[in-house]
C-alpha cells in the first residue's frame, strides 16, 4: 500500500489590503451605527421590545418567497422559479450582509445593532443557526417540484437512470465541447490551491494514485457553455443533464493516472461588500476606470460560504475549508444542484408544447395607460394633465414615446436624467443618444455603484459619452438612487418643462416585472424643483432647498417625520388620524420609534412592507393597533407610497425605503401626487392591495408573517391578478363592454371563479376620459364604517351575519402589506431618535428644527383643518363635510358606473380596515 499524501494546507486566503485595515473597518462601523448608539449607556436606554434584528427579518422574508414554491395554485414551473429566487436572494445576502458583518467582527470593539442590541458576531451566530432548516426546506421544495415536472415532460436525468444512448450523447458532448477547454488540477506542493472564483462551480474529488492516496482534485465547470445538455428526447418529453453531472460521469479519465474515489460539486461565495470609495479616487483618474479596478478586487475578497453537492470525504472537505478559512457552520451540504438561477430560467423554452400552458403563468403584455392616447404626441397630453403609469400592468411606452419625440423635437433644448439600473438593451438610452446627436443638451448622472450592475452601467456611460452626452457621477459616499428625468422645451410660449419621477428605475426590463409608479407632469413648481435638483447635483450640493420635493439626504426623512408628527398631534387632540406607508424595507430606527409613538397616540397606522421589517406588531403599549402586511407574488412589489391624513390630503411617492442608507446616505426623491385623477389611481391601487387575502401575510408580535384567514363567505382576492384584469378591462377594446364572466376570463385566465365573480359584481370599468359637461360627475358623502360595510356587502350579495357588528375604532382597524441585500452600513440609524414633545395644541404641532430644509411648504402639515394651498395639494374636501363629521367617519367617493371601484367595494367582503381618500374628480 502506498503512502498517504499529507496535505500541507497553507493559511487561509489573505484579506484584501485596504478593505480590512483598521481605518477602513472603523469607517464602515461608523456608518453601521452611530457613535451615540455605540455607547453602552445609550444602548441600555434603547427599547428593543418592539424591534427585531434586520438579518432575522430578511431570512423570514426569503422564507416567504419559498412559500410560493409550495403554493399549488402557482403553476408548477413558476414554483421552480421561486425555489431559484430563494437561492439567488441567499447568494446576495451572503455576499453583502454576511460578508460585511464578517468584516466588522475583526474590530476590537464591535458595534451593536440598534434593533436587537447584537454585535456582528452575535448576529452571524443567530442567522447561521437558522439557515440549515431553511436550506433543507428549499431542498424539499425542489425535489417535489422536479418529480412533478418529470410527469409533465421536463426531466433531469440522474446518473442511475442514464441509458446507453444517454451515455453516448454525454461522451460526444464531453469530447467535442468540454474536454478541450477544462484544466483539471491535482493539489500538491507543485500545484497550489487555486483561487476559486465567486459563484463558479467546481467538480472536486478524492484521488488515489500508485504511490499517493487521498489527494484533492479540482476542475472548474466551464462558464462559456450552457449548463443544460440535451439527451435523447421526444415531442412530449425533454430530457437533459447538467454539465457538472456530465463531467462527473466522465471523471474517471479526467486526472490521468489518478483514480477518483469520491466526488462532489462545490461553490464558493465571497464577500462582495466592497466600498467603491474606500481608497478614494486618484485626482487624475477617470471614475469609470476606478470602478473597473473595484470589480476586479471583488473576485478575490474573503470567502463567506461553501456549498457542497454530493459526497466529499472528510479529509478533502477539511482541506478545502482550511484553504478557504471557513468554519463548519459556513459549509452547507445539499442534494440539489447548485446555482439554480444559472439554468432554471433557460429551461422554460424547453417545456414541451403539450404541457407549457399549464406549467407557466399566462402571458401578459403591459397595456397602454388609459390616461394617454398612444396615437397622439405625448408632450401636449402631459401638458394637459398629469399621467401616472402603473408598472407592470401598464406599459412604459408613454415615457419612451415622450423621450423619443423629444429627441427630434426642435423645441426640445435639453434632457437631464439620473440612471441607476439600466436594461442591457435600452431604448431609453438610445433616445438619449439620438437627442445628443440631434444637438440637444443631454446630461446623464450615471450611478456606477449600483450593486452588481456596475459593469453594465460603465458600458452605457462609455456609449453615452461617446455620443456627446455629458456624463457625471454621484457624490463620494452618497449613491444617487433617485429616479428623475426632466425635458426642457423652448418655443414661442417660452421655457417649459416636463418632469418624470419614478419609484423604480428607468429600465424596460424591470418595468415588466416590478410593481412601480411613474409620474409624468408639467407642474411648474415640481419642474422648478427638478431643475434645482439637477443644478445641485452638478455642484455637489446635497443640502438644497425645495418647495415640493423631499430630497435625501437632508429633506426626505424630515418630510416623513413631520407627516407622522402631524397625525400624532391630531390623535392627541382627539381628532381622526391616519398614516399609510408602502415600502420595500423598514429599518430606520428613528422612523420605527416614531411609528411606535403614533400607535401609542392612537393614530391609525398601516404598513405594506415587502421585505425587511424591523418593527413588531401588536406589542402592548408600544405598537398596539399596528397592522403590517407583506405581499409576495408574481410581480415584485417595489413602489414606495407615503400618505398622511384620514382623507389622504398628503400623498407622496418615492424612490426611497425607510432605511437609514436611503434616508441619510443616498440621494433620493419623494414627490407629491397633486393631480386628483392620479391620486385616485394610487388610492385604488393601495386599497386593492390592502384587501388582498391570498398573497398577503400579516405581521405578528413575534416578527413573523402569518397567513390571513378570510371568512368562509369571502372570495379570494389576489391584488396582482385583479390588477392584471383591470389593466385589460380599461383599454379601448373593452371600454364599453359589459363585464361578464367571459370577458374577465379573457382579461386574465389566471383568475379563479370567485375572483371573477368579484369583478363582475363591480361597476363597469372604463377608460380615462374628459368630462365634457364640465361637471365633476361624482357625489361625495360621509358614512360610518359599519354603514359602509353593510351597504357594500349587500351590493355583492354576501351574507349579513356580521353586518350588524360594530368595527373596532378606526385608529386600530387598518390593514397593510409588506429587495435586496444591502451592506451593513446601510442598516442602522446614524442619528439617535429624539422624539418631539407632544404638542399642546394641534395648531402648533411642528417638531422639526427651524433650520431643517423644507421639502414642502410648512402649512402642508398643519394640524388645524384649513384649506390647503394649491402649491401642495390641489383639491381639498368640501367644507360642509367637516361640519357633518360629528362622529368618527370614513370619507369615500361614489363613482359613476364606468369608473373602476374594486377597492371601495372590497370592504364589503369583510375588509373593514380600508385606506380611503376624500377625492373629487377633476373637471376638465
Amino acid at each position: 500500500m502506498g503512502k498517504k499524501k499529507k496535505s500541507k494546507a497553507t493559511t487561509a486566503e489573505p484579506a484584501t489590503d485596504f478593505e480590512h485595515t483598521e481605518a477602513a473597518l472603523e469607517k464602515r462601523a461608523a456608518k453601521y451605527v452611530s457613535a451615540k448608539a455605540r455607547k453602552d449607556a445609550h444602548a441600555k436606554a434603547r427599547d428593543f421590545s418592539y424591534t427585531q434584528n434586520r438579518e432575522v427579518s430578511w431570512l423570514r422574508f426569503d422564507n416567504r418567497v419559498l412559500d410560493e414554491a409550495f403554493d399549488e395554485t402557482v403553476p408548477l414551473f413558476e414554483r421552480l422559479k421561486f425555489v431559484s429566487i430563494f437561492g439567488s436572494n441567499l447568494d446576495e445576502w451572503f455576499m453583502i450582509r454576511i460578508g460585511g458583518l464578517s468584516d466588522l467582527t475583526l474590530l476590537k470593539h464591535q458595534p451593536r445593532e440598534n434593533k436587537s442590541n447584537q454585535t456582528p458576531s452575535e448576529q452571524i451566530d443567530t442567522v447561521l443557526g437558522m439557515l440549515p432548516d431553511l436550506i433543507a426546506r428549499q431542498g424539499r421544495a425542489f425535489a417535489s417540484i422536479e418529480r412533478s415536472l418529470a410527469e409533465h415532460g421536463l426531466t433531469r436525468v440522474s446518473s442511475e437512470d442514464l441509458t446507453d444512448a444517454d451515455r453516448a450523447q454525454i461522451k460526444r458532448t464531453y469530447d467535442l465541447s468540454i474536454a478541450p477547454i477544462i484544466s483539471p488540477m491535482v493539489i500538491d506542493p507543485r500545484h497550489p490551491f487555486p483561487n476559486l472564483r465567486n459563484g463558479n462551480l467546481y467538480v472536486t474529488c478524492a484521488l488515489d494514485g500508485a504511490d499517493e492516496k487521498g489527494l484533492l482534485g479540482i476542475v472548474e465547470v466551464p462558464t462559456s457553455l450552457g449548463r443544460v445538455i440535451k439527451l435523447p428526447s421526444t415531442e412530449r418529453e425533454y430530457r437533459y443533464i447538467l454539465m457538472e453531472d456530465a463531467m462527473l460521469e466522465m471523471l474517471s479519465g479526467c486526472f490521468g493516472d489518478y483514480a477518483p474515489t469520491a466526488s462532489a460539486v462545490i461553490r464558493v461565495t465571497r464577500n462582495a461588500d466592497i466600498d467603491p470609495d474606500g481608497e478614494g479616487v486618484e485626482e487624475e483618474e477617470d471614475y469609470r476606470q476606478h470602478m473597473k479596478k473595484v470589480l476586479k478586487r471583488r473576485q478575490r475578497l474573503q470567502p463567506v460560504r461553501l456549498e457542497v453537492e454530493g459526497y466529499l470525504p472528510e479529509e478533502q472537505l477539511a482541506e478545502v475549508q482550511e484553504r478557504l478559512g471557513l468554519t463548519s457552520e459556513r459549509v452547507f451540504q445539499t442534494d440539489m444542484p447548485l446555482d439554480l438561477d444559472d439554468y432554471v430560467y433557460g429551461l422554460e423554452g424547453k417545456i414541451p408544447e403539450a404541457f407549457r400552458f399549464s406549467l407557466v403563468f399566462d402571458p401578459f403584455v403591459p397595456q397602454v395607460s388609459p390616461m394617454v392616447d398612444a396615437s397622439r404626441p405625448m408632450r401636449p397630453q402631459v401638458e394637459d394633465h398629469d399621467v401616472l403609469l402603473t408598472y407592470p400592468y401598464e406599459s412604459m411606452s408613454p415615457l419612451l414615446q415622450l423621450l423619443r419625440e423629444a429627441s427630434t423635437d426642435d423645441a426640445c433644448i435639453s434632457i437631464k436624467i439620473t440612471l441607476y439600473r439600466v436594461a442591457k438593451r435600452s431604448k431609453l438610452c438610445e433616445s438619449l443618444i439620438a437627442a445628443s446627436e440631434n444637438g440637444k443638451e443631454v446630461t446623464v448622472l450615471m450611478e456606477l455603484r449600483a450593486r452588481f450592475d456596475e459593469a453594465n452601467n460603465i458600458e452605457w456611460a462609455d456609449r453615452l459619452e461617446q455620443a456627446g452626452c455629458t456624463v457625471i457621477y454621484g457624490q463620494e459616499g452618497f449613491k444617487v438612487h433617485s429616479k428623475i428625468c426632466q425635458i426642457t422645451y423652448h418655443d414661442a410660449s417660452g421655457i417649459s418643462r416636463i418632469t418624470c419621477l419614478g419609484t423604480g428605475n428607468f429600465n424596460e426590463k424591470t418595468a415588466k416585472l416590478y410593481s412601480d409608479f411613474m409620474l409624468l407632469t408639467a407642474h411648474k413648481g415640481i419642474a422648478e424643483d427638478g431643475n434645482t435638483f439637477f443644478r445641485n447635483l452638478s455642484l455637489g450640493n446635497l443640502k438644497g432647498s425645495y418647495s415640493y420635493l423631499g430630497v435625501a439626504p437632508s429633506g426626505l426623512k424630515p418630510l416623513v417625520m413631520r407627516g407622522l408628527n402631524r397625525e400624532i398631534g391630531r390623535a392627541r387632540a382627539g381628532e381622526p388620524a391616519q398614516v399609510f406607508m408602502k415600502m420595500n424595507s423598514l429599518t430606520d430606527r428613528d422612523v420605527i420609534d416614531k411609528i411606535s409613538e403614533a400607535c401609542r397616540a392612537g393614530v391609525r397606522v398601516m404598513l405594506v412592507i415587502r421585505g425587511i421589517c424591523c418593527i413588531k406588531a401588536d406589542i402592548p403599549h408600544k405598537t398596539e393597533g399596528l397592522i403590517a402586511h407583506q405581499i409576495v407574488g408574481r410581480f415584485l412589489e417595489h413602489a414606495r407610497v407615503y400618505a398622511f391624513g384620514v382623507d389622504t390630503d398628503i400623498l407622496y411617492l418615492s424612490s426611497a425605503d425607510m432605511m437609514t442608507r436611503n434616508t441619510e446616505r443616498r440621494v433620493e426623491i419623494a414627490y407629491p401626487v397633486l393631480d386628483p385623477e392620479c391620486k385616485e389611481r394610487v388610492i385604488e391601487f393601495v386599497n386593492l392591495q390592502l384587501a388582498d387575502n391570498v398573497k398577503a401575510r400579516r405581521l405578528t408580535r413575534e416578527g413573523t408573517w402569518e397567513k390571513l384567514a378570510p371568512a368562509p363567505n369571502d372570495p379570494r382576492i389576489d391584488a396582482q391578478e385583479l390588477l392584471l384584469a383591470k389593466a385589460y378591462l380599461q383599454t379601448e377594446e373593452y371600454a364599453d363592454a359589459a363585464v361578464d364572466a367571459s370577458l374577465v376570463a379573457k382579461a386574465n385566465p389566471m383568475l379563479e371563479a370567485d375572483a371573477s365573480q368579484t369583478l363582475q359584481a363591480l361597476p363597469q370599468i372604463g377608460r380615462y376620459e374628459a368630462d365634457v359637461d364640465g361637471e365633476p360627475q361624482v357625489r361625495t358623502r360621509i358614512v360610518t364604517p359599519e354603514e359602509f360595510v353593510r351597504e357594500e356587502r349587500q351590493i355583492l350579495g354576501i351574507g349579513d351575519a356580521r353586518d350588524g357588528a360594530t368595527p373596532a375604532a378606526p385608529k386600530h382597524m387598518s390593514p397593510a402589506e409588506k429587495d435586496g441585500a444591502p451592506s451593513p452600513e446601510e442598516d442602522a440609524s446614524s442619528v439617535d431618535p429624539v422624539p418631539a414633545a407632544a404638542p399642546k395644541a394641534p395648531a402648533t404641532s411642528e417638531p422639526e428644527p427651524a433650520d431643517t430644509p423644507e421639502p414642502v411648504p410648512q402649512h402642508a402639515f398643519a394640524s388645524q383643518p384649513a384649506p390647503v394651498h394649491a402649491r401642495v395639494i390641489e383639491d381639498e374636501p368640501p367644507a360642509e363635510h367637516a361640519a357633518q363629521n360629528d362622529t368618527q367617519t370614513t370619507s369615500i367617493e361614489i363613482r359613476r358606473p364606468n369608473r373602476f371601484a374594486v377597492a371601495l367595494k372590497l370592504i364589503g367582503l369583510g375588509f373593514a380596515e380600508l385606506f380611503t381618500g376624500n377625492l373629487t374628480r377633476r373637471s376638465r
